[in-house]
């Protein structure tokens, strides 16, 4: 098991969740992949879409619903201060994820996130875990309680 999904199963073990991350037998970097491979709607894919804050220089993580785009004004006025793209280095240095396979937990370091309100419409959403083929089911109350994230108006 990577490092990567190791921390993942681990965040969730540690908030007494019983979760097994499913290994997808393809790719599943885009949403509409892992709303394909699973069956679900496209909304009900949690994407975890980092910036970076041009001020702070720290990683900014906006957890959205798949069929949702971050709007860079919206995000940059929710996070109170200017975002830019965050490049692989970055992401990988303070959330200990690949491009691809970004989770909304279980990060190197503490990450401020905020949360789309739209995941909220659904009992059952998806999030990657951690690897770019490996996603994990979970109600999106609980993964906005435990991913610290507050819900926030960021989409186009």
């Amino acid at each position: 098991m990577s490092k990567s999904l190791t921390r993942v199963t681990r965040a969730l073990a540690d908030h007494g969740l019983q979760i097994t991350p499913l290994e997808m037998g393809d790719q599943t970097r885009t949403a509409q992949q892992a709303a394909d491979a699973v069956g679900c709607a496209l909304d009900q894919i949690a994407k975890s879409v980092i910036f970076a804050g041009l001020t702070s220089g720290t990683a900014i993580l906006f957890i959205t619903a798949g069929g949702n785009q971050v709007d860079t004004a919206k995000a940059s006025t929710v996070a109170g201060e200017a975002l830019g793209k965050a490049d692989a280095a970055l992401i990988r240095a303070q959330t200990g994820f690949a491009i691809g396979g970004v989770a909304p937990i279980g990060h190197l370091t503490k990450v401020t996130a905020f949360f789309d309100p739209r995941l909220l419409a659904f009992d059952e959403i998806w999030a990657a875990a951690g690897t770019p083929r490996h996603i994990f089911p979970i109600a999106p109350e609980v993964i906005l309680q435990i991913s610290g994230a507050q819900t926030a108006d960021f989409t186009t």
